[in-house]
């Protein structure tokens, strides 16, 4: 993949940013400890209720913690999910972004190989279940 694909939209400029906007990109940079906006969240800022919607959800299930509820699930845990279904939808930012999370709360390069490893062979496995159509044989228990 090419480095040089421009969003199909200029990005918000987050020293310029107001209101909503403005209130967002601070609450992104404190709750993901960074000092800029990534360009995503520019990006979507060009539709200020997208943006909330969007971060809301992803504060709310990514980083839990600072809505002070609770996960059942550790924050790499988080990002190695991530990691995984971005990888299996080939979104190369998203890949990117959650590799370098991951990385940062201490993924090794062997293991992110191994999460990888895994969502591809879950491609392939799904793939022939649904292409062959076979009928479910092992089910979770429903209580």
């Amino acid at each position: 993949m090419s480095d040089t694909r421009a969003a199909t939209v200029p990005l918000v400029d987050e020293a310029t940013a107001i209101g909503k906007v403005a209130e967002i990109f601070a609450d992104i940079k404190q709750t993901k400890n960074i000092d800029f906006v990534p360009h995503f969240w520019r990006v979507i800022a060009t539709n200020p209720t997208q943006l909330e919607v969007v971060w809301t959800s992803l504060k709310r299930l990514m980083h839990p913690e600072a809505t002070k509820t609770e996960s059942l699930l550790d924050p790499r845990t988080r990002e190695i999910i991530a990691i995984a279904v971005s990888a299996t939808n080939g979104c190369n930012y998203c890949i990117n972004s959650h590799t370098t999370a991951a990385m940062k709360l201490g993924l090794s390069r062997e293991a992110l190989g191994e999460v990888l490893a895994i969502a591809g062979l879950f491609n392939m496995t799904n793939s022939l279940a649904d292409g062959y159509q076979i009928e479910p044989d092992v089910r979770p228990p429903l209580e």
